[in-house]
């Protein structure tokens, strides 16, 4: 009963950095009223512009369908419709014409050159 216990403290010993880190990207997805409300005010970053999922659901949502209805229009149930919507979904180019038709809406999907690659292609060792 009479043990003696020490404790050792130890001092963190650091620098600070000399240059800027830059910035984390998120960590976790954002949720679909935040992500909209960022979408209309013109204020979501380059790269969450095209969350298939929030855009589906946004879809749906616009042609004002439920889940449901949106699920018996494609012939598929309302946990596939669910799942479709979220952020890290990741539906086919098939799906998402069915579900583009079915909400009155036109997909649009392009694949334009950079600069960068429109000098590779024209390279003529690949023509």
């Amino acid at each position: 009963m009479g043990t003696n216990l020490s404790r050792r403290v130890v001092e963190p010993s650091f620098k600070p950095l000399s240059f800027e880190l830059p910035p984390l990207g998120r960590k976790r997805p954002r949720a679909y009223e935040e992500w909209l409300a960022l979408k209309r005010w013109g204020r979501l970053p380059p790269l969450e512009r095209v969350v298939p999922g929030y855009l589906l659901r946004n879809a749906r949502e616009g042609a004002c369908l439920s889940q449901q209805e949106l699920a018996e229009r494609l012939g598929c149930t309302q946990q596939a419709i669910s799942q479709a919507e979220r952020w890290r979904s990741n539906p086919t180019v098939g799906f998402i014409d069915s579900w583009a038709r079915e909400t009155g809406c036109e997909l649009d999907l392009e694949l334009a050159p950079t600069a960068a690659s429109r000098r590779t292609l024209s390279s003529p060792l690949l023509r």
